[in-house]
């Protein structure tokens, strides 16, 4: 497996990153080691998680994704064999969200507590906090990089101006500064990202890594009118994609796929990883063979004109392809 430096951050990573999402969802902790060792034995070293992950589930109250991670790094002995990114900032409690310092310091504590580790490698703003100075986030950042707590820090959900603010109150202030961004970005949501938070994260070598890589199960193909849509937990977020760009998407990723032998999944995570900007798409499975798919992308180089025509079909008004 090639690994790719995770912008400035002196992290290297593997070019697929595992959604922890699914940890205490979808996923039992049983399969969730049985998945995680696979992917680590497949090479890659990129796990991405969050605090609040899954909260939404019924029954939970959040922490349980941290938490099924740090016992299979205390049953597996692999913390050091991989990358841990996790993140702060979305709503655990009445009082639980946020950017600031106090926040932050009681969250860190809690996160290194149900991951079973002493520091965590890439620390993210889960989403932007208009309320709280930059300057007091990372600050507190500093705080704890200088602790040893976490090694390099990151961005999710932040606008390009936001972000380019953050980067230069680092700068001016000395602090620690944003390494990756975290955007939604897929064949299908493009613009967003790339109308204005890819040039900033190119031209300060931040490294990027999407996630909903596959627009929430869309890309794979598996969703192609609305009767498909009620079998999965997830088909709330795809309707949006029915539509005629949509299709056509799709139609130009089935013929690939015949050609290539691939499936719409692994193409579509081949298209991101060849993008200028990425780093690592995040996706997540729930099988071990929808996770050896998603692993194949690692070794899928599309050529050129494979390229050409899914951005053509994936074009969006007024972009450059």
């Amino acid at each position: 497996m090639n690994l790719r430096k995770l912008g400035n951050s002196g992290l290297e990573v593997s070019p697929l990153a595992f959604g922890g999402n699914v940890f205490g969802w979808t996923v039992d902790e049983p399969t969730s080691f049985r998945l995680l060792d696979a992917f680590v034995a497949a090479g890659c070293n990129f796990i991405d998680t969050a605090d609040v992950y899954s909260k939404w589930a019924p029954g939970n109250k959040g922490g349980e994704s941290e938490m099924i991670l740090g016992n299979w790094f205390k049953r597996s002995g692999k913390r050091r064999q991989v990358v841990i990114a996790t993140k702060v900032g979305m709503e655990m409690g009445p009082t639980q969200k946020g950017l600031s310092r106090s926040y932050i310091l009681r969250a860190v504590e809690d996160s290194l507590k149900r991951l079973q580790t002493d520091y965590i490698d890439l620390y993210q703003s889960h989403v932007d906090d208009a309320s709280i100075p930059l300057a007091e986030t990372l600050e507190t950042y500093a705080e704890l990089v200088k602790q040893g707590k976490v090694r390099a820090i990151g961005a999710s959900n932040y606008k390009a101006d936001r972000l380019s603010e953050a980067l230069r109150t680092s700068k001016r202030h000395g602090f620690p500064a944003y390494q990756s961004l975290q955007p939604n970005y897929n064949l299908y949501d493009r613009e967003e990202y790339e109308s204005g938070p890819e040039t900033v994260c190119r031209e300060n070598g931040l490294g990027v890594i999407p996630y909903f890589p596959l627009a929430s199960g869309f890309l794979t193909g598996k969703y192609r009118s609305e009767a498909d849509l009620a079998a999965s937990k997830r088909g709330q977020f795809v309707k949006k994609y029915l539509n005629e760009r949509g299709f056509k998407i799709l139609r130009v990723l089935d013929d690939l796929a015949r050609e290539l032998h691939a499936t719409p999944a692994r193409i579509s995570l081949a298209w991101l990883m060849a993008r200028p900007s990425i780093t690592a798409p995040i996706a997540s499975a729930t099988s071990l063979d929808q996770l050896n798919d998603l692993i194949g992308a690692t070794e899928l180089r599309l050529d050129s004109a494979s390229l050409d025509r899914l951005n053509q079909a994936s074009a969006y008004a007024h972009a450059a392809v």
